[in-house]
């Protein structure tokens, strides 16, 4: 296999991580906006844990991409 067809796919590989986060941050809210729907006196306590799980989900997919970028671009 040609070594830039094999950077290719690896950062293909590393870019799923990126979708990967999109979808937990689509989880987090939606299972907040859940459970605060169920119980709306709650959903003031829950709220900043839903903001701190979405920017380590986000974290996340933030180093996905940079490991994408750095198998595309660095020699």
């Amino acid at each position: 296999m040609d070594p830039v067809a094999a950077k290719f796919i690896g950062a293909g590989l590393a870019a799923i991580g990126m979708g990967a986060a999109a979808i937990g941050v689509g989880l987090i809210f939606g299972n907040f906006l859940s459970g605060a729907l169920r119980n709306p006196t709650a959903s003031d306590a829950q709220f900043g844990r839903a903001f701190i799980g979405a920017a380590l989900a986000e974290g996340l997919g933030i180093f996905a991409f940079l490991v994408a970028i750095l198998l595309l671009f660095v020699k």
